[in-house]
């Protein structure tokens, strides 16, 4: 269907969540909660999205971006009003999601199965229902003879019969655009808590003369609202594993989903196995058969072919394909580093690039540092970048051999096959094929202990 528009509600104040910030721009699996949402309308096929904010909307606002639709509730008056405060961005023509910002684990299959069915039969308004075990709190669907839907009656209300009913109001609905305007115009606050209900709306459409419909969802997990920090936490647990299986179904081994953390925008291609402990973060990309973990976090970062990363952290890097990193390593932000190379216990690499088949195998820092072909790092290996005031970057060529305790005094070059002898300190460039011996004349004071006083 065209024309298809969205309101998000996400003016609440959440208060269960205990929390300095708006209840929607708590994360699940590292996006905001509404984002979930927001993007899953889009995907839906939704071309204009309002979103309503009240409650703390700065945070709503820097967490969506302010390039976003959005409506102001200044006093929280109900569902109701919420969508009054939306209606006046959207034209009459075609339909309207009414969504909540706080049910991240909605997809865009339902919402567009839900649109389809709502515009095949026509109908002014189409509730987005789910089947549950324990319906207490929920409004029940009363349906006619027909299946359309008769009422929405609330638990307070709702008969002995009417209660044993396991179909409820998710709170997500579809309404024809212009019969919502119309309807909300006829809204009162003639109730216990003095405001305007948007499931009043539907009461109004019946009466009305129109017929209103319900697209029962596939999963009742899909309604889950966030009220709390457990809820939360489910959701997360929920979300966890809706990932995994994703990523399974697409040929990806994981260990344990359990204890795997995947985030949304995370890819992972075929015949890669996912140790357990491990993290992976934003627009993070791992290549076919790779090896990751266990407990091992990457954080926007692409990981190539074959590669393994063990017990080591990765930030906003790129790495080759059959590189062998960790474990315990730490590749800070801006590292470019090349096919088949080493990077192994105790290593950290920060903004430096590192040619093919170079290998840092431990206890080494290598920092503001561009790095060539075939280099071997010794142990304990120190560039030395930083003198207090700025920055310095330090340049080895192909094939070099940097001895083990070596600290390269920054700005340095190291020339191609050059060598440093063990223990050296470099203050000035090595030439091309040299060896660069660097430290003091070893001298013995025999009997010094005998002679000491302690």
């Amino acid at each position: 269907m065209s024309n298809v528009s969205a309101i998000i509600l996400a003016a609440g104040a959440g208060t269960r969540m205990k929390s300095a910030y708006s209840k929607v721009v708590h994360k699940v699996c590292g996006a905001p909660l509404v984002e979930w949402v927001y993007n899953a309308g889009e995907e839906a096929g939704v071309s204009k999205t309002v979103v309503v904010v009240g409650h703390k909307s700065e945070q709503v606002v820097g967490c969506l971006g302010e390039d976003k639709l959005y409506a102001i509730q200044e006093k929280q008056l109900g569902t109701g009003h919420a969508v009054m405060c939306a209606i006046p961005n959207l034209d009459d023509g075609g339909c309207v999601l009414v969504l909540s910002g706080d049910v991240p684990l909605i997809t865009s299959e339902t919402l567009k199965n839900a649109i389809e069915y709502h515009s095949e039969h026509r109908f002014a308004a189409t509730i987005i229902t789910a089947e549950v075990e324990n319906p207490f709190g929920y409004g029940r669907i009363i349906r006619n003879e027909t299946g359309d839907v008769k009422a929405i009656v609330e638990e307070k209300d709702a008969s002995a019969a009417q209660k044993l009913i396991t179909e409820i109001n998710s709170g997500l609905y579809c309404f024809d655009t212009g019969l919502l305007r119309a309807a909300l115009s006829e809204l009162t606050t003639k109730n216990a808590q003095g405001e305007y209900y948007l499931t009043d709306t539907i009461e109004i459409l019946l009466k009305n003369g129109y017929t209103v419909g319900a697209y029962k969802m596939a999963d009742n997990k899909e309604i889950m609202g966030i009220n709390d920090r457990m809820q939360l936490a489910h959701a997360e647990s929920v979300m966890r594993r809706r990932i995994a299986e994703k990523h399974m179904k697409n040929g990806v081994t994981i260990i344990d989903p359990n204890s795997t953390y995947i985030g949304p925008n995370v890819s992972i291609e075929q015949d890669s196995v996912i140790l357990p402990g491990t993290i992976l973060e934003g627009n993070t990309v791992i290549g076919q058969e790779c090896e990751i973990g266990p407990s091992s976090r990457i954080i926007g970062s692409v990981i190539g072919c074959g590669s393994t990363v063990e017990n080591s952290v990765v930030k906003e890097s790129n790495i080759g394909s059959n590189v062998k990193i960790g474990p315990f390593a730490y590749i800070r932000p801006n590292c470019k580093v090349a096919d088949n190379v080493k990077v192994g216990d105790f290593v950290e690499l920060k903004n430096s690039n590192i040619g093919d088949g170079t290998k840092i195998s431990h206890l080494t820092y290598v920092g503001d540092s561009d790095v060539g072909k075939n280099v071997n790092f010794g142990c304990g290996t120190v560039t030395v970048n930083y003198d207090s005031k700025k920055k310095y970057r330090t340049t080895i060529g192909d094939n070099a051999f940097i001895g083990c305790n070596t600290n390269l005094i920054a700005p340095v070059e190291v020339g191609d096959r050059a060598y440093t002898a063990a223990g050296s300190t470099i203050t000035e460039n090595v030439p091309a094929d040299s060896l660069a011996v660097a430290r003091n004349h070893q001298v013995n004071k025999e009997n010094w202990v005998k002679n000491k006083k302690f």
